[in-house]
C-alpha cells in the first residue's frame, strides 16, 4: 500500500522529488518538503525536496529521470523549465533479475469461442477486411448494406460486421520493412480468433496483392475466409452484391459458434496506456502489472510495447530476460528506433507529448519508467516485431511506435484478444474485434469521464486501496471481459477508425 501523506508523495526513499497529490499554493509546505513552496505547483508534477544542483540527476522512483539544467532549491516546482534528458546510457545487465513467477495452480476459466486452429476469441465477429485503401469504401459499403437489410438479424451468435480499412496497402515498395510490417498486420488479422470470419477485399491492381495475402497456405482451416477484387468482380455494385452474398453464408458459419468454458491460459492482453500524468505510474500502470502477473501465473500472456515509450526504462526489462539472447532482441529494436528517428528528423526524447507535461511528466525517461510498470514483475519470456505472432506465453515484449491506434494495432496483429489501456488525461478509442478496458490514473479525471473508463485507479491514492487488491479487480474485470461484458468502449461504439498500421518506409 502507498503511504500518501495529504498532499504529496515519496515514492523512493532516495528520490530528490516528490510528487503532489493536489495543487498546493505558494507559500504552503509540501509532505517531506521542508521550505514552503515559492510557486504554486499543480496535481501530478514534482516538487524538489532537496537541493539539486545544475546537471545534478533527478530521481524518481529510485531512478534517473533526467539532469537539472539550473540549480533547484528544495520546495520548488521541477518540471521542463529546469529539467531536462542529460546523457542517456544504460547498463543492461542482462538476465541478472529474471525470477520466475511461482504459478497457480487453480483452474481458472472464461467463456470463450474455441477456433479450428485452437486459440480461443473473446469475441465473434465478421470481419471485412482490405488489402488497400483503395477498396475501404467499399468494404464499408458492403458492411452497411448488410446493416441496412438486416443480414444478421437470424444470427444471433454473431456480434457483428466490421470493416477493417487503412490508408496503405500501395504507393509503397512490395519488397521492404514497411511491406513486411503490413503483410504481418492484415495478416494477423486474417487469423485473428476474435474474427468467426473473414471476407478479404482487394481493388486488383495495389502492390499487397490479395493472392499473396492468400498464399499457398491455409490461413483459416476451417472454410470461413472468402476474398474478392473489385476489378475482377465487376466494380462497386456487382461487389457490394457480391459480398453480401458471402456474407451470409459466413454468417450460417459464425452463427454456429458458441461460447464455452475455456481455460484463461488462452488470454491475451496487450497492455497500453495513453494520455499519462504524473500519476500514471504511480496507480494505474503498476497495478496493471499486478494483474499482469496474475494472468502471467495462471499461464497466460500480457504484451507490453511502445518501444519509443520504455526508452530509459530498457534496462528494467533486460535484467528480466530469459537469456541474454532476450535481452540483446529488445535493445536491438531500441538501437533500430534511435536510428530510425535520427534519419526521419526526430529525436527519441521528443516525448512527452503537450497532454503528457500538462499531467507532470517532463522528459521520455520519467514517462517510460512509468510505463514500463505495466510489465509486471514476470520474467521477459521474448521480443517480438510488429504484428508478429506472438507464440510464448508469459510475459512479452512487441515493438511499435508510442502512437497508441498503431501499437495497439500491432498487438491485436500478435494475437492479443483483450486490450487494457491505462489513461491520466482521458483517452478515448476502442478496437473491434477486441475489447478493450480503460483504466483512469486519477480520481479527478474519472469522475469526468465515468461514462468512458471502466475503472478508478485513482483511488490508489485517494483511498489507499494496495496496488494488489486494484491489481486483482483488473485482473477479474479482464475475465468477466473476455467472457462477454461489454467494456464502456464497446457500449459507445468505437473501433471504426483505430486500425492504424503502422507505415515504414517512403510512400511513392
Amino acid at each position: 500500500m502507498l503511504q500518501t501523506y495529504a498532499n504529496s508523495i515519496l515514492l523512493n526513499p532516495g528520490d530528490n522529488v516528490v510528487v503532489a497529490l493536489q495543487d498546493i499554493e505558494a507559500g504552503a509546505n509540501a509532505a517531506f518538503v521542508d521550505t514552503p513552496l515559492p510557486g504554486q505547483v499543480l496535481r501530478g508534477h514534482k516538487i524538489a525536496r532537496l537541493p539539486i544542483a545544475a546537471g545534478e540527476n533527478v530521481i524518481r522512483y529510485g531512478q534517473i529521470i533526467g539532469q537539472a539544467k539550473a540549480d533547484i532549491k528544495p520546495g520548488e516546482h521541477v518540471h521542463v523549465h529546469n529539467l531536462g534528458m542529460g546523457d542517456h546510457s544504460q547498463d543492461y545487465q542482462h538476465g541478472e533479475a529474471c525470477i520466475p513467477l511461482d504459478p497457480i495452480a487453480e483452474e481458472r476459466t472464461f467463456l470463450g469461442y474455441r477456433r479450428p486452429t485452437g486459440k480461443a476469441g473473446t469475441r465473434n465477429y465478421i470481419g471485412i477486411l482490405t488489402s488497400v485503401n483503395c477498396s475501404g469504401s467499399v468494404a464499408r459499403f458492403i458492411a452497411e448494406a448488410a446493416e441496412k437489410s438486416g443480414l444478421l438479424k437470424d444470427y444471433p451468435n454473431v456480434d457483428g460486421i466490421v470493416p477493417i480499412v487503412h490508408g496503405t496497402g500501395c504507393g509503397m515498395s512490395g519488397k521492404d520493412e514497411g511491406y513486411a510490417t503490413l503483410f504481418r498486420t492484415l495478416s494477423g488479422y486474417a487469423q485473428h480468433p476474435n474474427f468467426a470470419a473473414i471476407l478479404l477485399i482487394g481493388l486488383g491492381c495495389e502492390v499487397m496483392q490479395v493472392a499473396d495475402l492468400i498464399g499457398e497456405r491455409k490461413m483459416r482451416p476451417g472454410g470461413d475466409l472468402r476474398y474478392m477484387t473489385i476489378q475482377q468482380t465487376g466494380g462497386t455494385r456487382k461487389t457490394i452484391e457480391a459480398g453480401l452474398a458471402e456474407l451470409k453464408d459466413l454468417a450460417e458459419i459464425a452463427n454456429k459458434a458458441e461460447r464455452t468454458p475455456v481455460p484463461i491460459s488462452e488470454i491475451t492482453v496487450g497492455m497500453q496506456c495513453g494520455g499519462s500524468d504524473g500519476y500514471s505510474g504511480i496507480t494505474a500502470n503498476p497495478a496493471l502489472g499486478m494483474a499482469s502477473d496474475l494472468l502471467v501465473r495462471h499461464g497466460g500472456t500480457t504484451i507490453l510495447s511502445e518501444t519509443s515509450e520504455i526508452y530509459g526504462a530498457e534496462h528494467l526489462l533486460t535484467r528480466r530476460a530469459v537469456s541474454v539472447d532476450v535481452g540483446k532482441k529488445l535493445i536491438e529494436r531500441v538501437r533500430w528506433w534511435e536510428d530510425y528517428t535520427a534519419r526521419n528528423g526526430g529525436e527519441m526524447d521528443n516525448n512527452p507529448s503537450p497532454g503528457n507535461k500538462r499531467g507532470g511528466l517532463t522528459t521520455i525517461l520519467e514517462k517510460s519508467l512509468g510505463a514500463a510498470a505495466k510489465g509486471g514483475s514476470a520474467p521477459l519470456v521474448d521480443v517480438y516485431k510488429f504484428g508478429e505472432p506472438v507464440d510464448k506465453k508469459g510475459f512479452v515484449f512487441m515493438d511499435s511506435p508510442g502512437f497508441d491506434p498503431c501499437s495497439v494495432t500491432g498487438q491485436i496483429a500478435s494475437g492479443a484478444n483483450i486490450i487494457v489501456f491505462t489513461t491520466g488525461r482521458g483517452s478515448v478509442s476502442g478496437y473491434m474485434p477486441t475489447p478493450c478496458i480503460k483504466l483512469a490514473t486519477n480520481s479527478e479525471m474519472y469522475g469526468r469521464m465515468s461514462e468512458d473508463m471502466d475503472i478508478n485507479c485513482g483511488d490508489v491514492i485517494t483511498e489507499n486501496i494496495s496496488l494488489e487488491n486494484k491489481g486483482r479487480e483488473i485482473f477479474e474485470k479482464i475475465i468477466s471481459v473476455a467472457s462477454g461484458e461489454h467494456s464502456k468502449s464497446e457500449q459507445l461504439g468505437f473501433g471504426g477508425v483505430e486500425f492504424v498500421p503502422w507505415q515504414i518506409g517512403a510512400v511513392m
